[in-house]
């Protein structure tokens, strides 16, 4: 793989000789099916940590080919920032991949959404399938089409304003359960989707200030995991500095 000069690189939060925790950017993809020529996270794990080639569960991509996914036990949007953990062995992959099948990994994300909410707190409880104007998008709206998975988010409103006149609220986020674009699919369910958002907020965007942010406004800021030593660990990734500054624009 022939990594790009202008490659955007993650952060090393962590590592030890079992796992490594980043902090990934905002447009870094986690993984590809071989059409991305600049370069994914993977690729940039391989070529620091070659010894852990084949780590993982294989698997197919839509053309048949097996996919390079070695070490992702977990994985974030390509536009979505925030902390993940690659695992460097397979016995370290499988102890970590139970955890997540078994919900019992913590995670905490932060974004910035379009409205303002009713409520300090809530959650929401909708299924995910298939959206019947896209098949490769999801919904968690009526009319929702194929098998429809549980999905569950926690949330909280740290804060509610407006920009230019313009309603915004902060949330903090706690998905209970992994489903594809969870977050996004969800908080579109409530007309409150993520600022942003190429896929489900194409409407707003196009009529909104976007906070002046040129990407999506959604974070993966903890995770909290059981080490396969036996010890709790929770790694953070600071909210991004264009996060922060379009948070003090809301008020």
């Amino acid at each position: 793989m022939i990594f790009p000069s202008d490659m955007i690189e993650p952060k090393i939060i962590f590592e030890d000789e079992n796992i490594l925790a980043v902090d990934k950017p905002s447009g870094l993809s986690v993984h590809s099916e071989g059409a991305d020529a600049t370069g994914t996270l993977v690729d940039w794990f391989l070529r620091h940590y070659p010894e852990a080639r084949g780590v993982g569960e294989p698997r197919v991509g839509s053309d048949g080919v097996q996919l390079e996914r070695s070490g992702v036990v977990h994985r974030l949007d390509r536009d979505t920032s925030g902390v993940m953990i690659l695992a460097k062995n397979q016995p370290t992959f499988d102890h970590l991949k139970h955890q997540f099948k078994e919900r019992q990994v913590k995670k905490e994300y932060r974004a910035i959404v379009y409205g303002q909410m009713k409520e300090r707190w809530g959650t929401i409880d909708r299924r995910i399938g298939r959206s019947a104007q896209d098949w490769k998008l999801r919904s968690a709206e009526r009319g929702a089409r194929g098998q429809l998975r549980d999905a569950v988010t926690d949330w909280e409103c740290l804060k509610s304003g407006t920009y230019e006149g313009e309603p915004f609220s902060v949330l903090k986020l706690d998905p209970r359960t992994g489903r594809m674009h969870q977050l996004r699919v969800h908080l579109k369910s409530i007309s409150r989707p993520i600022v942003g958002d190429s896929l489900y907020a194409v409407g707003q965007i196009s009529r909104s200030n976007n906070l002046g942010l040129r990407r999506l406004a959604l974070h993966a800021l903890n995770i909290e995991v059981e080490l396969p030593d036996g010890t709790d660990r929770s790694f953070a990734a600071a909210w991004p500095e264009e996060l922060a500054r379009a948070e003090t624009l809301i008020a």
